[in-house]
């Protein structure tokens, strides 16, 4: 089980190091073990017991009743009070305490209440992002089970889809897109949610998901003849690869769009081809796409 420094529960929670120091003082909030050199480390059970209550005491409820109450109850009490659709801090807190519990339960009650309140779109980019990026940070401080956040992105992949299925059928006459992720790049959340958005917006989509070849868009582009082309590159290519990458695209789709997402395609220096652009954030890449909403289709 991964353990965490103070300073790691402050960023992972929003509550200051000193605030948590007087909980696990006064109420006995938190237990952590002292290494040899006597820091204290606290395990996931910690950090889950901190987001909730955190949840319940921004919720307007005292420290000092939380503290009283057991593990079950401030579960029940959280579920009970993230009704609040623009309360978005608190409702990622209780989805992060949800997986580190490997409660799927919960957390699709959280995902499915939030998609309820704010919209399938706000939800993904107002609870599901901040929730994505709170992981990638418990990633870099090595904190966090592959197993938490496999149920977490097998969770979010099924709503993604099930949402982009209930959608209105697009006429083969509307803007087209190609999405695709280059070889060996298995991170998918991000492209599904940009073909969810695109046919939420009336545009025509060919997804071709993971681990696809560079040299197969030539084909792709020639029969499907798309006007644009998105890649999300989280992992793949390597850094020092990704200008060539740009590069091979733009050679095998020369008078298309191209869309290089992710962080892999924003280093800092990279020179891209001129058809080439790479939105920064995912707001960034929604608001291309109403640009091009405004474009003549081509014949």
């Amino acid at each position: 089980m991964g353990h965490f420094s103070i300073s790691d529960l402050e960023q992972l929670s929003g509550i200051k190091a000193h605030t948590i120091r007087m909980w696990e003082q006064r109420y006995g909030l938190l237990r952590p073990v002292r290494t040899a050199t006597n820091i204290r480390m606290y395990c996931e059970d910690d950090l889950r017991r901190l987001l909730n209550v955190t949840t319940l005491c921004g919720r307007g409820q005292r420290i000092s009743q939380v503290a009283r109450l057991s593990d079950d109850e401030i579960k029940a009490a959280v579920l009970a009070c993230c009704d609040d659709s623009h309360d978005y801090h608190r409702q990622v807190n209780a989805l992060l305490a949800a997986m580190l519990s490997f409660d799927e339960q919960h957390l699709n009650q959280l995902f499915s209440e939030a998609a309820s309140r704010l919209g399938f779109e706000k939800m993904m980019l107002y609870v599901a992002y901040p929730l994505l990026q709170r992981i990638g940070l418990m990633w870099l401080a090595g904190t966090v089970n592959p197993a938490q956040e496999h149920l977490l992105a097998h969770l979010l992949r099924q709503k993604i889809l099930a949402a982009t299925d209930a959608l209105p059928g697009v006429p083969t006459t509307a803007r087209r897109w190609v999405l695709f992720l280059p070889s060996q790049e298995l991170h998918e959340l991000a492209l599904l949610f940009m073909n969810y958005a695109l046919r939420a917006r009336g545009q025509h989509t060919l997804y071709l998901g993971q681990n696809l070849p560079t040299e197969e868009l030539a084909a792709v582009c020639e029969t499907y003849q798309p006007d644009v082309v998105v890649t999300v590159l989280t992992s793949q290519p390597e850094r020092s690869r990704v200008a060539e990458f740009a590069r091979d695209i733009s050679a095998h789709c020369p008078d298309k769009l191209v869309v290089l997402y992710g962080p892999m395609a924003r280093q800092e220096g990279i020179v891209l081809p001129k058809n080439c652009v790479s939105p920064e954030l995912m707001t960034d890449f929604l608001a291309l796409v109403a640009m091009q909403e405004t474009e003549p289709v081509a014949a």
